[in-house]
């Protein structure tokens, strides 16, 4: 945003530093100052400022200027805005508030015979249009720049309505779901049963903190204005605005929490503007508040705060005396805080209750009471020391579970990549293990970001397309991350592993170059991940595709799930070709996602090391035949149970099928090694490890060829 530092000037004659040093001294508190334009030396400086979206109160002239007076310990005097008097009789306006959860203060102001033209400069000192043209401002009419005026000087967004056209008082409500609305831009827009409108007796105005309506905007023949100064809540502002695709100077005030006192002197800057051209007011300031929304705004709790507290928190000063108690003292109350002395014995000497003020929504505990005295004071004038060692650094349950799910990955070529922790309500209802529990945020900063993740696997879909995108054409990326489950009350955190592949195997690999990653690629490497942990027992599975158990985001004929020791602790395959199509994907993606919250409740798998024997191993083979319902799973696990410690290695040499074999059977040729680690073994014992051999495969189901 622009500022004027003539404007800043005009709050604060005494202030003696050039605009250069202002400048300094402001970013060094926190309102950055990131551009500084020299306008000639009758006009000073432009500066161009990056204000956070939590400091909604500097983003004007005079919250700024409120700034500077708390740097330079500068009086600042309180706005006010000379009108004339009202004038006698007329009916009280009629002003009702029905959505009380939605606005908390209204307040309007009839203006009779004004005259709608260029604008005036009003009163001394605010030189409407020397300042508009230093900021580039267009200017348009008097009622129009009456209210821009208003949000540049002290941050409040204002509306003014052509009395003439009201039918009736004014009533804040929710619309009216299909009621039909014309707003300023000449869009006429469907509106939702939760937008905030403002309404006469007969229809909606305007889209409260948003934008006004087309059917009573100021036009050359407007004599008679209604003068609007509210405050709405910055949540149903934000969702009306998210709702109606409209980003206005007005929502973004009032969506980062505006002032719920500035309202009657925004009212009058706007009333003093106008009436600048003649006309006159009709009755008296109508402040229609809501005492509910009041309490939790303007007349927060005080907080207590303990100088004690302060000293400790912030530590030693290169100033010899440090933070004293009229250093606090002298920053919050140049700050807008109200201080009395506490009560409580529990606080000791030097503490206060501190009142908030009504502008400063984003201060709400001691320790933020804390961090502005050291913002104010300047961090620049802290020592420069260590904090104190509390104790030896321990490591998490996990870390070495995690770091070994870590190294699998990165040794299997997969890069570690980090994604963002949200994502679309849409993403989240489709990748969450569980439906219902996706947890949204209370003031999300858009669509793409409304929810915490659910899952990894939005934020690997949108890397894997960002880098395909890029003519990135072979990747193959995993994130290891938090995703979040629950409701707004109560939100559940668990760690997950997801990981992505896609385009050809790498070129190192002499034996697959060139061939592109497949689905037993990805399974091979949820099987190197799981096979690092201790289980008795992992298997692989899949539901038919009418179940309605696997996963929407994967292929339903091309996805498995993994089990281990009876859990459920991932799913892995191929990315549906909806959601590939949604993309813009038109390569195969592999992905999956491993509940590392399971895996984690199992040992490591530890390496065991023998010596290696200086005897000579022996072979056996052993020629079988099986029915193809027999799978090597049921062989292998026979040969396990033997517990023959001489029993060195098995494998599969060989498999074939012959017309010679009976229906529906095949061959194996079984290979075991034998090996001793302290002697020859002799022939008597090779042939009993034989039998036991031959009889372990015979229960299993085999039977040797003939």
């Amino acid at each position: 945003m622009k500022i004027l530092t003539k404007w800043l000037r005009s709050y604060l004659p005494g202030l003696s530093v050039d605009d250069a040093q202002l400048a300094e001294d402001l970013t060094l508190r926190g309102i950055a100052v990131e551009g500084i334009y020299d306008l000639g030396p009758d006009n000073g400086s432009l500066y161009e400022m990056d204000i956070t979206t939590n400091r909604v109160d500097a983003m004007n002239h005079y919250g700024i200027a409120r700034e500077a007076a708390a740097i330079y310990g500068l009086p600042l005097p309180e706005l006010a805005f000379p009108i004339p008097e009202p004038r006698a009789g007329g009916q009280p306006f009629s002003v009702k508030i029905e959505a009380e959860d939605a606005c908390g203060r209204f307040t309007a102001r009839i203006l009779r015979d004004v005259t709608i033209g260029e604008s005036r400069d009003w009163f001394a000192g605010a030189e409407v249009a020397t300042y508009f043209a230093l900021l580039e401002q267009k200017k348009i009419s008097n009622a129009v720049d009456a209210t821009n005026f208003a949000w540049l000087a002290m941050g409040q967004p204002t509306h003014v309505f052509d009395l003439d056209k009201l039918e009736g008082g004014i009533v804040v409500r929710r619309a009216r779901k299909g009621e039909r609305l014309k707003t300023l831009d000449g869009v006429e827009r469907v509106l939702d049963a939760d937008d905030l409108v403002i309404a006469d007796h007969k229809k909606a105005l305007g889209l409260a903190g948003v934008m006004g309506g087309w059917d009573t905007m100021i036009t050359p023949d407007t004599k008679n204005v209604l003068v609007e100064a509210a405050w709405f809540d910055p949540m149903v502002v934000r969702q009306t605005a998210r709702r109606h695709s409209l980003h206005t100077d007005a929502s973004h005030r009032f969506e980062r929490g505006a002032d719920f006192n500035a309202a009657p002197v925004a009212s009058a800057i706007v009333s003093a503007i106008l009436l600048a051209n003649g006309g006159s007011i009709e009755g008296e300031l109508v402040d229609a508040r809501v005492p509910a929304a009041e309490a939790r705004t303007a007349l927060r709790k005080p907080v207590a705060l303990a100088l004690s507290e302060v000293q400790r928190i912030l530590g030693t000063t290169i100033d010899e005396e440090g933070i004293t108690a009229a250093t606090v003292e002298s920053v919050l109350a140049a700050l807008g805080c109200g201080l009395a002395p506490a009560v409580r014995q529990t606080l000791g000497q030097n503490s206060w209750e501190v009142t908030l003020p009504s502008w400063r929504l984003d201060l709400e505990r001691e320790i933020d009471l804390i961090e502005e005295v050291a913002r104010v004071y300047g961090y620049n004038r802290f020592a420069n020391t260590l904090p104190e060692f509390g104790g030896g650094v321990r490591a998490l349950p996990w870390a070495e579970k995690e770091a070994t799910a870590r190294s699998t990955l990165l040794a299997a070529g997969f890069h570690e990549a980090i994604s963002s922790t949200f994502c679309s309500a849409t993403e989240g209802a489709l990748t969450a293990p569980q439906p219902g529990l996706v947890v949204p945020l209370g003031n999300p900063l858009s669509e793409e970001a409304g929810v915490l993740r659910p899952s990894l696997v939005p934020g690997m879909l949108t890397m894997i397309a960002g880098n395909l995108n890029r003519d990135v054409n072979d990747v193959r990326l995993f994130e290891m991350g938090t995703v979040f489950a629950g409701t707004t009350d109560k939100v559940d955190e668990r760690p997950t592993l997801a990981f992505g592949a896609v385009g050809a195997l790498p070129q190192e690999s002499a034996l697959h170059s060139g061939r592109a990653f497949d689905f037993f690629d990805v399974k091979g490497v949820v099987e190197q991940v799981v096979s690092r942990f201790e289980t008795r027992g992992i298997y692989f599975d899949r539901f038919p595709a009418d179940a309605g158990l696997t996963p929407q985001w994967l292929h339903p004929y091309r996805s498995s799930r993994v089990v281990a020791d009876g859990l459920t602790v991932g799913w892995f395959g191929q990315l549906h070709p909806r959601e590939a199509a949604a993309r813009k994907i038109k390569d195969a993606v592999l992905l999956g996602e491993i509940y590392l919250d399971r895996l984690y409740k199992l040992p490591l798998r530890r390496p065991i090391a023998r010596e290696v024997s200086r005897y000579q191993p022996v072979r056996r083979d052993f020629s079988l035949v099986l029915h193809e319902s027999i799978h090597w799973e049921k062989i292998d696990s026979a040969m396990a149970g033997l517990q023959i410690p001489e029993l060195a290695e098995w494998r599969v040499r060989e498999v074939f099928r012959d017309a010679r074999l009976g229906a529906q059977e095949y061959a194996l040729l079984l290979g075991a090694t034998f090996q001793a680690p302290d002697r020859t073994l002799r022939e008597e014992e090779l042939q009993k490890f034989q039998a036991q051999v031959v009889e372990a495969v015979g229960k299993a189901g085999a039977r040797l060829r003939v």
